[in-house]
């Protein structure tokens, strides 16, 4: 009778059908712990006996038949990348998809998973179509070619907040953690628990750790269904076989695992359980693996001795390829080669068989298979999408972990505040202490139109922070981790304290050394408004990510923007020189409005005056001309007017500038909310881009 040590790291394949789930090991470790604190005697190798019926996996088959797939490309071209794909997986199998670059293979296990729209052909789970339902995204999780991960989280910390995501929030705190404590010594991921995932600043995990807990923030509710694109891509055998090695535990804990892999090697074959080879989007082979050398000397292509099995056929497929017929006689063969084969009995025939989907689903739950959102007395349906945790506690916790990722990073923390400190510590040295001149009222707009926009162009830096994190978005919300509108605004809550911290040091910086006036009320002001502008630039920066998710043409759209932000803003041309061709750029300038705002704050005391007496001729003709003669010019112009004009008669006071400069329409504070209402603005456009642009489907 076989046993499993519930505190072994590995599991023996060799049981059988009669492995346990990762609930049952949990369990098992639980009733250790409940004896050990009630003083009985409980062994460190205390055992679980799984062979009786009652603790056989629920039986799932899922079946795929005649899936086809084209895509339209130049000149209404047809490209066909699934022509006619068939097959099935059991519950306990561990189905590989192989085939050369562009093959297929992805594109077969992105179909399978439902990320495939304008599918034709038929994919079902224990009878009942399940490709367009939301069942599927519940039951299931997929796992990318590529590790999408928070680089500064540790092994144990990625897995707990995945745990938090996904499993249902009637399990505590403490089972959350036995369950990744479980997981951990399931991947193999004891030594390297307490290690950050790193990235190319930091030394983190090892490439093939990295990947293995990619799997684990998948896998962590234990999915009925895994999908994996080319999991073992980039890491050497010895890894890419640890891999496959977890997989297949995975597996036979009552999941199926379907995989696109390159050229495996033996050893990985050996744990394979089903096979499909591709060729240009056709089924040349779809069987046991075992069955494939038989397979190919029927064909008339028998594999040499001491060659690689899969590595011959792909030699094979590829060679055909080249020649005039292709691959017809073989995608033939395997048809009349495949009716002639007995089918294997299968795991189907267990006392389960009868279930239906959905009892079968309840079943597996109530068995430790905790899909999100879900619990035995809480089952899932085919057309409701589940959330394990509330919108609330969603916000809660992407915050906690945002915050904890960015807190490990403290270089790129003060690398910003320095850049913003050393901004306006290089604008304070160059306009010192500004008196009141034309001169001087010249040099403040320039200031205050410099600062502005160094508001915004601060924020682009973050362009490459938020597509990284835009990808691990995709990753998660694709199987309903947590509610799109929670991202969202965890996303505002974390960015406003960073944003305030850099208001307050330019704010500082600048504004008694610049020689700015107004007191406290217009100092308090002052950092209000950069705030407001720092929020929106963030905000458009953040939109810009989740509109497009190529860094470098992200970056040209966000500095053209800007840039011509810049140019309508009201620095450069005055709103009433404008063409009329070109007026309504300006009004949706994010420059315009912080800008008009700080002049206004600066410029709306009627008592400052800034061009007294003999000042107006400065700059002119007759600033040369001694001051004498202006005074009687002065004299000769007050008789025309009616008035007395003298060299201490102010001329233009603060409002005139700002009438001069074209800013009438809007007081400083519609000015501070229509700022604020840009950055509320492009955040409600980030949502819409990511429920609507991040569906991450083929077309």
């Amino acid at each position: 009778m076989p046993r499993v040590a519930a505190e072994s790291q590995e599991i023996s394949l060799d049981g059988g059908w009669e492995s346990p789930t990762l609930g049952e090991l949990l369990k098992d470790l639980e009733d250790g712990h409940r004896k050990k604190d009630s003083g009985e005697d409980a062994s460190v190798h205390h055992v679980l006996d799984v062979a009786s019926p009652e603790t056989r996996p629920v039986p799932f088959l899922l079946s795929f038949n005649n899936l086809c797939y084209d895509v339209r490309g130049k000149a209404d071209s047809v490209k066909t990348l699934l022509n006619d794909v068939s097959g099935e997986v059991c519950d306990g199998d561990v189905l590989a998809v192989l085939g050369a670059s562009g093959a297929g293979k992805s594109t077969l296990i992105d179909a399978l998973a439902g990320r495939v729209s304008s599918l034709r052909g038929t994919v079902t789970l224990n009878g009942e179509k399940v490709l367009k339902s939301q069942l599927l995204k519940v039951i299931s999780a997929y796992v990318m070619q590529d590790d999408l991960l928070f680089p500064m989280l540790t092994v144990k910390e990625t897995l707990m907040f995945a745990s938090e995501f996904r499993l249902p929030r009637s399990l505590s705190k403490s089972k959350k953690m036995e369950r990744v404590e479980a997981l951990i010594d399931k991947l193999g991921l004891r030594n390297a628990a307490d290690t950050i995932i790193g990235d190319e600043g930091h030394r983190g995990v090892s490439g093939g750790e990295r990947r293995r807990v990619s799997i684990g923030a998948d896998i962590i509710h234990d999915p009925i269904v895994l999908f994996l694109d080319e999991p073992t891509s980039g890491l050497d055998s010895t890894n890419a076989f640890m891999v496959v090695q977890v997989l297949k535990r995975i597996a036979r804990s009552g999941s199926m695992v379907i995989m696109s892999i390159h050229q495996p090697s033996a050893r990985i074959i050996d744990l394979l359980d089903r096979l499909i080879i591709l060729s240009r989007g056709k089924s040349v082979f779809s069987g046991y693996p075992t069955s494939l050398p038989q397979f190919l000397s029927d064909f008339g292509h028998p594999v040499p001795g001491k060659e690689n099995i899969t590595e011959f056929a792909l030699d094979l497929v590829r060679e055909l390829e080249g020649s005039t017929k292709g691959t017809e006689e073989l995608v033939e063969f395997n048809e009349k080669w495949q009716q002639n084969q007995s089918p294997r009995a299968t795991p189907m025939t267990t006392p389960y068989k009868a279930l239906s989907l959905k009892e079968s689903i309840t079943t597996s739950v109530s068995r430790g298979k905790l899909v999100s959102g879900s619990t035995s007395s809480k089952p899932i349906s085919m057309e409701t999408v589940s959330y394990a945790n509330r919108p609330l506690l969603e916000i809660y916790i992407l915050s906690k972990r945002y915050i904890k990722n960015w807190s490990r990073t403290p270089e790129l923390i003060i690398t910003r505040l320095a850049t913003v400190l050393v901004t306006g510590l290089i604008l304070a040295t160059i306009y010192w202490r500004l008196d009141n001149t034309p001169r001087g009222a010249q040099e403040r707009m320039a200031f205050f139109s410099f600062a502005m926009s160094t508001m915004f162009y601060t924020c682009a830096d973050n362009l490459p922070v938020f597509i990284h994190e835009r990808y691990i978005f995709l990753r998660e919300t694709t199987h309903n981790a947590y509610r799109t509108y929670s991202y969202v605004i965890s996303h505002v809550l974390v960015s406003l304290p960073q944003l305030l911290a850099l208001s307050i040091a330019f704010a500082v910086t600048t504004f008694w050394t610049v020689g700015l006036s107004g007191g406290l009320e217009s100092f308090l002001y002052y950092c209000v408004i950069i705030y407001a502008a720092f929020w929106s630039g963030s905000s458009f920066v953040t939109f810009i990510s989740g509109l497009i998710p190529n860094v470098m043409i992200s970056f040209m759209v966000t500095i053209s923007y800007l840039s011509y932000c810049l140019l309508m803003g009201g620095f450069f041309i005055n709103r009433d020189r404008i063409p009329g061709y070109w007026i309504w750029f300006h009004y949706i300038s994010l420059m315009k409005y912080p800008y008009e705002a700080v002049l206004i704050n600066e410029f709306d005391d009627p008592s400052r005056c800034f061009v007294r007496g003999v000042q107006v001729f400065d700059g002119t003709l007759f600033a040369k001309v001694p001051d004498a003669i202006k005074v009687k010019m002065f004299d000769t112009l007050g008789n025309s007017l009616g008035t007395k004009i003298t060299e201490s008669t102010c001329l233009r006071t603060g409002p005139d500038l700002l009438l001069q400069q074209g800013i009438s329409q809007l007081s400083k504070w519609d000015c501070l909310w229509v700022t604020f209402a840009w950055g509320i603005f492009f955040r409600i456009l980030f949502y819409l881009s990511l429920l609507f642009g991040s569906k991450n489907k083929r077309t």
